[in-house]
């Protein structure tokens, strides 16, 4: 009778011990749930009494005049849209303030700065310095540069948006000696900053336009040498390397009439030779035909994601676009359909799926964007879906994360 009671206290013991053990192990995979890395693109145009928008925005409010005007300059057009935040200036730090509260709470921890130079000095920085770097709260979230080296032509200005006169106001082109300045001053203004974004411990720095950037340094050999000088200066500047991002293209369909041309995508041995060791999209509309239903684009976007890793070399971080609708600068436009709060869940998802399959890689998703209203890809709340697409977000990467 005795060693049956044994033999009991043993086996209770032993189910004791697995239980406490699968206990501690469910505990541990609760507390190493993954993060990810949500970095929305930010356009720096609504910002206020900045003296080089005004040539585009007389008002002194931004490209937040294009918003309010749309009514004025086409009346009945279908676009309405108007911010639940109001025409807000992003340039003071009190505002960036509350949005850094707001998109770190719904899980947007990483800001990608849209950020131009042009006529040999910045364009559209004062979000950014005197925004985003002057915010009280600044440490919540990350920052990085995507440089928008395009050209720029007459889309901005409404006033002649409509002619279609392929007028060049700025190019985007640099020679070496300019490159060389505005690399030096990103590493000493920006890469050395604490929230500046980092992929082991390499500043991530975006270039929107190859070809461009081609042309104005000279050709394919003068670009290659130029780039490889850049990460040199950074390994200078303290950091193990950098950490050089391509914008993905595919065929063109340059809906916004912005940017530059592109035809096709870079080729493997290409990217491999310039030096980029990641990538990303912009835009849906780069690379696939965004005039329908947001749930056929989106099984565009699953074959481009799968296009991409049996491609490339580097590493793709998996982008989602919010719609695209840019008629409040130009009135026609090519129009994503039904892209709801609930459809954009799902293109996370998607996005979710691409990462978490990918784990020898940072745990980075791309949106666009923050507030790009004017091309209706904007994160912030509207009169139309409220805070649904920020509640998307923090739905599918903070609620069902934890």
């Amino acid at each position: 009778m005795k060693s049956k009671f044994n033999i009991y206290f043993l086996a209770l013991f032993v189910f004791q011990l697995i239980g406490f053990n699968q206990s501690n192990a469910q505990n541990k995979e609760s507390n190493t749930k993954k993060k990810y890395d949500i970095a929305a693109f930010l356009y720096p145009a609504y910002a206020f009494d900045d003296p080089r928008l005004r040539p585009f925005w007389p008002k002194g409010i931004g490209e937040w005049e294009t918003v309010e005007s749309v009514q004025q300059r086409y009346p009945g057009h279908y676009w309405n849209r108007k911010p639940v935040w109001g025409c807000i200036n992003e340039a003071d730090p009190s505002v960036m303030a509350m949005e850094i509260d707001v998109a770190t709470k719904h899980g947007v921890n990483v800001f990608i700065f849209d950020w131009y130079w042009y006529d040999g000095r910045p364009f559209m920085e004062t979000t950014l310095n005197n925004g985003f770097l002057k915010a009280d709260n600044v440490e919540k979230m990350k920052f990085y540069l995507m440089w928008a080296n395009h050209e720029v032509n007459n889309t901005w200005d409404t006033r002649i948006s409509r002619l279609n006169e392929p007028n060049v106001i700025w190019t985007g082109k640099v020679d070496r000696e300019e490159f060389e300045k505005i690399c030096r001053r990103n590493i000493d203004k920006y890469f050395k900053h604490p929230q500046y974004y980092k992929i082991d411990g390499k500043p991530v720095f975006m270039i929107y336009d190859i070809p461009q950037l081609i042309e104005g340094l000279g050709g394919l050999d003068k670009t290659l040498d130029a780039l490889s000088w850049f990460e040199k200066e950074a390994k200078k500047a303290g950091f193990p390397g950098l950490d050089l991002q391509l914008t993905m293209w595919s065929i063109n369909v340059n809906y916004s009439g912005l940017d530059g041309n592109k035809t096709e995508n870079p080729q493997r041995d290409f990217v491999r030779k310039m030096g980029f060791t990641s990538a990303t999209h912009y835009q849906f509309a780069h690379f696939t035909n965004v005039n329908r239903d947001y749930m056929e684009i989106m099984q565009d976007v699953k074959k481009e994601y799968d296009r991409i890793d049996k491609t490339f070399d580097l590493k793709y971080y998996p982008h989602v676009s919010v719609g695209w609708d840019n008629s409040p600068r130009i009135e026609r436009s090519a129009v994503v359909k039904n892209n709801t709060p609930e459809n954009f869940g799902k293109a996370l998802e998607i996005a979710k799926e691409y990462v978490d399959n990918h784990p020898n890689q940072a745990p980075l998703i791309t949106i666009n964007s923050w507030n790009e209203w004017t091309e209706t890809s904007y994160l912030q709340p509207c009169n139309v879906f409220g805070y649904g697409y920020l509640e998307a977000i923090k739905k599918v990467f903070i609620d069902e994360n934890k």
